[in-house]
């Protein structure tokens, strides 16, 4: 049994979101990822395809920020130690809520997009894999 620490959900979110990345870009479809959408409709006045690095950037925000925000959440929910299965368990069902909240409110809501059951798929892959990688450093306790 590990502690459950905020240096550990920044830890394991940067990581967690650094393997989600890998596989975007290897599996996805070579479309700019939804941030850089966001970026270039909100913050700039090009195409997505020009704001692919402060898309990855914001990316990466967000997945170290939704790792703080489960060590947040778990000690609220009495999880204070937690053991490595467990962990990974919660971070697969933490990553099908990302992606629900990614999918329905981020994607069809804020950037108007309507996409593909293949993407569709893929984005719940991209999304469970950041929560399995997630609770596996938590759980193993490496930070």
């Amino acid at each position: 049994m590990v502690e459950i620490t905020l240096l550990g959900g920044l830890v394991g979110g940067l990581v967690a979101t650094i393997v989600m990345t890998v596989f975007m870009t290897t599996l996805g479809d070579d479309a700019p990822p939804p941030t850089a959408l966001f970026v270039s409709k909100y913050l700039g006045d090009g195409k997505p395809s020009e704001y692919m690095m402060p898309g990855m950037a914001l990316h990466i925000l967000y997945g170290i920020g939704a790792g703080i925000v489960l060590t947040v959440l778990l000690p609220l929910a009495g999880v204070g130690d937690i053991e490595l299965l467990t962990a990974v368990g919660i971070g697969v069902g933490y990553g099908f809520v990302l992606f629900v909240g990614a999918a329905a409110f981020w994607m069809n809501v804020v950037l108007g997009l309507e996409p593909e059951g293949k993407a569709v798929g893929m984005f719940l892959f991209f999304h469970l894999t950041y929560g399995v990688v997630l609770g596996g450093v938590l759980g193993a306790g490496v930070v």
